[in-house]
C-alpha cells in the first residue's frame, strides 16, 4: 500500500498533495489521506480521476473535494445529456463495445482519438504516403471534436504533436466532475 508514504507526507506539514500514483494506488492514498483526516488540496492527474477505476474503489465521500484536470465532457453530467456528440459515442459504445463502460476516460479518450485519426485520413485522400499523413497529422488547427469541452480545440504541428492542449480544472462533488474557472493551457 502507500499508506506509509500518505502518512510521511501529511507529517511533513504540506497541506497540497499531488497524487500521480496508479489507479489501485490513487485509490489507497485517496482512503488513506480521508481516512487520517487529512485535507490537504489534493491534486490527481487526468489519468487518475476515473470515477469508476480510482474514486469508487477509493469510496466516492472519500474523494470530495479532489482536484483534476478535465477536457472530456462527462457522459454522466446531466448537461450533455442531450449532446449529439455524447449521444453518438453513448450509441457507439451500445454497438461496438456494450461491455466497456461508457463513462471510463480511457474508452472516451480511446474514441476521441479515433475520431481524429479518421479526420487525418480524410485529410490525406488518396495519398496514404508516411509524408503525407505525417504532413497531416502534424498540421491541425483549431480542430473542434464532438467529446471536447466548450472551446478546447485540436491543434498539432510540427514541432509540437501533442493534440490536446488546454484543460479545465475539476473538482469531484461526490458524483460528477464540477468544472471551475477558464480553460488552462496554450
Amino acid at each position: 500500500t502507500v499508506d506509509q508514504q500518505v502518512l510521511t507526507v501529511k507529517n511533513s506539514g504540506a497541506d497540497v498533495f499531488m497524487s500521480f500514483a496508479a489507479a489501485k494506488l490513487s485509490a489507497q492514498a485517496i482512503r488513506k489521506a480521508y481516512d487520517i483526516g487529512w485535507k490537504p488540496v489534493y491534486i490527481v492527474p487526468i489519468g487518475g480521476s476515473s470515477k469508476h477505476t480510482v474514486l469508487e474503489p477509493a469510496g466516492l465521500e472519500k474523494a470530495i473535494g479532489i482536484i483534476s484536470g478535465s477536457w472530456l465532457k462527462d457522459p454522466s453530467d446531466a448537461q450533455w445529456a442531450k449532446d449529439a456528440g455524447l449521444r453518438d459515442y453513448l450509441a457507439f459504445m451500445k454497438k461496438y463495445y456494450p461491455e466497456g463502460d461508457p463513462e471510463d476516460l480511457f474508452n472516451m479518450n480511446g474514441y476521441t482519438m479515433a475520431q481524429l485519426m479518421t479526420h487525418v485520413l480524410r485529410q490525406c485522400r488518396d495519398d496514404l504516403t508516411r509524408e503525407n499523413v505525417m504532413r497531416q497529422a502534424t498540421s491541425i488547427k483549431d480542430l473542434e471534436m464532438p467529446l471536447l469541452l466548450p472551446g478546447i480545440k485540436i491543434g498539432t504541428s510540427p514541432e509540437d504533436y501533442h493534440p490536446v492542449k488546454q484543460i479545465q480544472l475539476a473538482r469531484f462533488d461526490g458524483k460528477h466532475w464540477v468544472r471551475f474557472g477558464e480553460l488552462m493551457g496554450r
